[in-house]
């Protein structure tokens, strides 16, 4: 396949197309956006219940990361292959697969008793909901050109910050009685079966869609250098193989991106609370404002990260240098959380506003690692390369929580000095995009399109 320039020359189907062409895609953009909501409720909600079953299973601090390391071990084993599956099944069944085997999963966790068992849950929960990103970046690259895809991406993955908004209803639910918690892991589960219908009724690839006009379907196939077909037929081609793909920097530089970056939004979204809780004596229903503030600027940011390379792309920058400059300014943006303890010891409200600025910083970073990989390679990669970058996220997860949380808060806490567990924490997440950066640009400084056998 030749490749042609990211940049739409002036009299191009992408800056010609009628204005009354149609919106439909964003309609799909709407759909991904409500599956990721419910992907993140459904594996938040755990933080904000972690009282009540610590009263539950007498869970101790190292009871708690040990279920946190189940989860991210089984989502990087997820990942492993999921997003090969994504390839070869399509967006369309493999998005509902995955969503319907993650929401039983969710619902699971109201049926166990004893700390094993919610490991056990938390581990199917993890390998299931491996398949939300591989199918929604995948559904991005089918559905969008590539000016836009930042963008898309940015917007449904801010459902990750609505879900956790939403999460802290949760709360509420649990304090209905003594098996509160139970109900509150059915219904949030329950929710993922609602979104399969819309699924399944909505739904299909560009090429299959009777509610695209042609005028939008040329409009999203305009600029094909990411391997989108300029037919929109369903490709015969085989389908890269892990080894293959690992042969190339384009790879690499997304997968250390991931693992050194993921971690920190594990951070934020499993140890939040607890901070809220241990720092400021927070308790119940009271956690539930603080920790919604940092998710609604999470979702600024996340819409705001995927507009940023857009806004240069429309001032003349090509796409790939569009985006290495949005995710310096964002790595930029995310420092001011190093001075969270002591802006924190002024006011609760400067910590809660530090970690929601690096929060959004971090939402804002994803919207355009992600799009790195449409990018640069074309489509019928796009699942499996996104699947071994979050699995390198899930490795560094586990990376992050065994070696620094799981020993350094156990042991800090031991001997009533928690905070400065937290002090070295947030350096660490100040530290950890810009070294990302740094390392992923070195190794790809500038855009270099894939190009896989038979092409």
């Amino acid at each position: 396949m030749k490749t042609t320039s990211a940049q739409a020359p002036p009299d191009s189907p992408l800056t010609t197309a009628n204005a009354a062409m149609g919106k439909y895609r964003w309609t799909i953009c709407a759909l991904v956006f409500f599956a990721t909501t419910i992907n993140y409720l459904d594996r938040a909600v755990i933080s904000l219940l972690k009282p009540n079953l610590e009263k539950v299973f007498s869970w101790t601090a190292a009871d708690y990361a040990n279920i946190e390391i189940t989860f991210k071990l089984a989502y990087a084993v997820g990942m492993v292959g999921v997003g090969r599956i994504i390839d070869r099944l399509g967006t369309k069944l493999g998005y509902g697969l995955a969503t319907a085997l993650w929401s039983l999963s969710a619902m699971g966790h109201a049926f166990v008793s004893s700390t094993l068992g919610f490991g056990v849950a938390r581990g199917f929960l993890g390998i299931t909901e491996a398949g939300n990103f591989p199918a929604a970046i995948k559904t991005v690259a089918e559905w969008f050109p590539q000016r836009e895809r930042a963008l898309a991406t940015g917007i449904f993955n801010s459902g990750s910050n609505v879900g956790a908004i939403i999460a802290p209803s949760v709360l509420y639910i649990a304090a209905t009685g003594p098996n509160g918690w139970k109900w509150a892991f059915i219904i949030t589960g329950a929710l993922g079966f609602i979104w399969l219908m819309l699924w399944y009724l909505i739904y299909e690839t560009p090429a299959n869609s009777k509610r695209l006009s042609k005028a939008e379907f040329d409009y999203i196939n305009a600029d094909i250098p990411v391997g989108l077909p300029a037919e929109g037929v369903v490709e015969e081609k085989p389908k890269a193989s892990w080894a293959t793909l690992l042969g190339f920097r384009q790879t690499w530089a997304f997968v250390l991106g991931k693992f050194l970056t993921d971690p920190i939004w594990w951070f934020y979204l499993f140890w939040l609370p607890d901070f809220l809780g241990k720092q400021y004596h927070l308790k119940g229903t009271d956690v539930a404002l603080p920790v919604a503030a940092v998710y609604i600027l999470s979702s600024i940011g996340s819409v705001g990260g995927g507009y940023l390379p857009l806004g240069f792309i429309k001032r003349g920058m090509p796409a790939f240098q569009a985006r290495k400059t949005a995710m310096l300014i964002i790595a930029f943006c995310v420092l001011p959380i190093v001075a969270a303890q002591w802006l924190g010891s002024l006011n609760m409200w400067l910590a809660v506003l530090v970690i929601g600025i690096a929060a959004a910083a971090h939402q804002a970073w994803s919207a355009n690692i992600f799009t790195t990989v449409s990018d640069m390679f074309p489509k019928r990669a796009v699942g499996s390369v996104t699947g071994i970058g979050g699995m390198a996220g899930g490795l560094g997860g586990i990376a992050l929580t065994a070696l620094v949380q799981k020993r350094m808060f156990v042991h800090f806490e031991s001997i009533g000095q928690i905070d400065k567990a937290y002090y070295i924490m947030f350096f660490i997440c100040g530290a950890a995009y810009l070294l990302a950066w740094v390392l992923m640009f070195t190794l790809v400084p500038r855009m270099e399109p894939i190009q896989l056998e038979d092409e």
